[in-house]
């Protein structure tokens, strides 16, 4: 059964589910990380505000079926990052992440990196998947880094 997978430009009208879905995101996110929540519970995210404020950050909301399955958030330049990017674990495994992922590279034709933690090995499985051309992988302090091009479509 084929999924009907959206990905749109997160409006100011999705920007309170997308904080909500960076909870769910930093919670998973805890098992590579020393993250706290704070005295009311939550992880926050520090820069939320900025991808509605800054012109090379660019939120999206990820839709199943008119339902939220997740988001992303792209800095724009060079290169272009992932910066986040979250699928609601309902949505793992079923080519939901995949297809998102390969919408958004799409979207942004020029050289690309995605990072994950050392620790985090299933993002680093789930982006060898993901990433549709050749990529060099190299390491940093942090944990893995891919970098590779994306053509811009024939005709532009």
């Amino acid at each position: 059964m084929s999924l009907d997978v959206d990905i749109a430009p997160a409006t100011l009208g999705d920007k309170i589910a997308v904080r909500h879905l960076l909870e769910l995101y930093a919670y998973d996110f805890s098992d590579f990380t020393a993250w706290d929540v704070d005295e009311h519970g939550l992880f926050g995210y520090r820069y939320l505000d900025h991808y509605w404020t800054e012109p090379d950050r660019h939120p999206f909301i990820i839709r199943v079926d008119r339902r939220i399955a997740g988001f992303a958030f792209v800095r724009s330049g060079r290169p272009h990052d992932m910066a986040e990017f979250f699928i609601l674990r309902k949505y793992r495994g079923r080519g939901v992440g995949v297809q998102a992922a390969r919408s958004l590279f799409a979207s942004f034709p020029g050289d690309w990196q995605v990072r994950q933690l050392a620790a985090n090995t299933p993002a680093t499985a789930f982006w060898h998947v993901a990433i549709p051309v050749p990529f060099r992988e190299d390491t940093d302090e942090n944990g893995s880094v891919q970098r590779f091009g994306i053509a811009a479509p024939v005709g532009t």
